[in-house]
Order: C-alpha cells, then sequence, then structure tokens
C-alpha cells in the first residue's frame, strides 16, 4: 500500500479533466447561487468556495470510513484466505478509470446510473442553502454534493475498500479529495482557458494512461501480506528443526 495514498491524489489531480466536464457546470451554478455581497468581494468568494469544497471533501473522507470499516469486517472474516481481493478489486477500478478518463471506454457510467438513483433522493437537500448566504451555507451545500455519483469518486473508493482500516480508508478519500481541489478552486474563478486545455485530448489520454499504470501496479505488485507471511512461516519452520549441534 506504499503508493496509495500518493496514487489517490494523483487520480484526484488528474481527474481534474473528468471533473471540468462533469462538475464545471455545478461550479458555475454554485458561483451563481452566491448572494450579491459574496460575489463583489473576491477574499469572501473564495471563502465561499473553501468552504463549498471543505464539505464536499468531507463527505468523501466520510465515505471512505465507511468503506475501510468494511473491507476491514470482509477482511476479518478471512472468506478469501490469503488471496488479496481488495487490491484486485481497486486495480480494477483503476484501470476502468483510466480508460474512462481517456473517454476510451465508459464502463463506470452504470456505476453512475445506479448512484443517481440515490443522488435522486439527496440533492432535494442542496436546495436548502440556495442562495448560498455565507460559507456555512456553502459548507452544507459541499458536503451534500459531496455524494454525487462519479465513476472518480468510485475508482477512489474502491483503494479505500483495499485498504480494510477505517482510518486509512477516510485518510486515503481525503487525500483525493484535496487533489482534486486546486481544479475546483480554479473553476470557481472561470479559467476558461485552463478548462480548455485539460479537455484536450493529448492531456485526458495521458492521464488515463497513468492511471491506468497505477492499476496495473495494484494487480502485478507482491503483496507485502503475503510475502511477509511467507518468511513468517519460513521461520517457524527454521526455529522447528532440530537442533544437531551443541
Amino acid at each position: 500500500m506504499e503508493l496509495t495514498l500518493p496514487a489517490a491524489f494523483l487520480v484526484g489531480l488528474l481527474g481534474g479533466v473528468h471533473c471540468v466536464g462533469m462538475c464545471g457546470g455545478i461550479v458555475g451554478a454554485l458561483s451563481g447561487s452566491l448572494a450579491a455581497p459574496l460575489r463583489q468581494s473576491r477574499w469572501r468568494f473564495l471563502s465561499a468556495l473553501l468552504a463549498y469544497n471543505g464539505g464536499r471533501i468531507v463527505s468523501y473522507t466520510v465515505a471512505g470510513l465507511l468503506l475501510g470499516f468494511l473491507g476491514q469486517q470482509v477482511s476479518a472474516l478471512q472468506v478469501f484466505g490469503d488471496f488479496p481481493v481488495g487490491r484486485v478489486v481497486s486495480g480494477v477500478f483503476m484501470i476502468l478509470f483510466g480508460f474512462y478518463l481517456a473517454g476510451w471506454w465508459h464502463a463506470l457510467r452504470l456505476l453512475e446510473q445506479a448512484g443517481a438513483r440515490v443522488w435522486k433522493r439527496i440533492e432535494p437537500y442542496g436546495r436548502r442553502f440556495v442562495p448560498v448566504q455565507g460559507p456555512t451555507p456553502a459548507f452544507m451545500l459541499g458536503l451534500v454534493w459531496g455524494w454525487l455519483p462519479c465513476g472518480m469518486v468510485y475508482a477512489v473508493l474502491a483503494l479505500a475498500l483495499a485498504s480494510s482500516d477505517l482510518f486509512y480508508g477516510g485518510l486515503i478519500m481525503l487525500v483525493f479529495g484535496l487533489g482534486t481541489l486546486p481544479l475546483m478552486l480554479a473553476m470557481g474563478f472561470a479559467l476558461g482557458r485552463l478548462a480548455q486545455v485539460l479537455q484536450s485530448r493529448i492531456i485526458r489520454n495521458l492521464a488515463g494512461l497513468t492511471v491506468m499504470l497505477f492499476g496495473l501496479y495494484m494487480l502485478v505488485a507482491p503483496s507485502a501480506h503475503q510475502g511477509g507471511g511467507h518468511d513468517h512461516h519460513r521461520h517457524e519452520q527454521v526455529m522447528d528443526q532440530p537442533r544437531t549441534g551443541p
């Protein structure tokens, strides 16, 4: 798991090319929903954006805690023995998201469609905070938006599940959320030129390939748990051998 946190951050950072297309309109709607005093002051506008994204990242972290706890329970059952099910699942999800990011295959849309059913029940709660009058309602709106169905989020949640640890699962999603922050703030300030660059075919392909490489690494890298278990077993065998010398 030594690359899990960097991978989560990188997915959030590179996934910006996905966020521009999927969340750009939402960020624009948020900016438009801010009360006039917030839009007239650059610093108050920034505080609202930070609060909004802070709420979104908190929701990601909560989801990571839940998935990490779930993975911890499944791991405790040892249903599949030493087979690294969680790592395989997370590696496959990373590869699928790489295809999705590059625009080559959209298999993760099936999960987004399933999540959309839940989103229809959650989304109305966000309307209570519009128009946004300050950082607190912006934060609350971000909490709701954090549950928006997104293939990128699902891919990183698979990493949280594979961690099999409540705290580490939450940390993975926190780091991922921080990776998404720079571009989300940039979109809030309507940096259109940056969005155009990130949507270019070359950038999308490079980002997708990079994410897929992380997924492949997770599938083929030797398991530290298995290696440790093997060394421990070999040590026990040595200790069990009868001593023939003085």
